[in-house]
């Protein structure tokens, strides 16, 4: 899905990059690449990348997780619940479909793409709301792999 967005409703800072330093299971200091990997954050923010002046756009793609957990449910019964929505086994596969959906946006409007926006501060959850759509945490039914889309500082 490609949307053409408001620069005023993309809400973004230090805050959401912090997000990265949240305990997870088996990381207590949360990601591993916090500061470490290029990339990733601390890093510009999203202000500092695209020009806000110009269009911008926000490209997503819906990934039924719900029917994916179902079938590892099924393939693999003794699978516990986090296993068979294990974000390393469907990633791949969304991302894949992703990159579909950017390839249309890069031949239809000749702009540069900034993957997982939320690197660059912005605060993925509030833009949905603000675009009236709720996103799930954790996600059992949709996930979405989002970027946003625009001209380069």
């Amino acid at each position: 899905m490609i949307v053409k967005i408001r620069s005023d409703i993309v809400s973004f800072g230090e805050y959401v990059q912090n997000f990265c330093k949240n305990k997870y299971p088996q990381h207590s200091s949360g990601c591993p690449n916090y500061g470490k990997k290029n990339g990733c954050p601390p890093c510009e923010l999203i202000d500092s990348v695209l020009d806000f002046e110009k269009d911008i756009y926000l490209i997503y793609t819906e990934f039924n997780i719900g029917e994916f957990a179902q079938k590892m449910r099924v393939r693999f019964p003794g699978w516990s619940e986090r296993q068979c929505f294990n974000s390393r086994l469907w990633q791949g596969k969304a991302r894949k479909e992703h990159n579909l959906e950017l390839e249309r946006f890069r031949e239809k409007f000749h702009l540069d793409i900034v993957l997982q926006p939320e690197r660059k501060g912005v605060d993925i959850n509030l833009l949905f709301i603000r675009l009236g759509m709720k996103l799930e945490w954790p996600p059992r039914k949709i996930a979405r792999v989002v970027s946003l889309g625009g001209t380069l500082v």
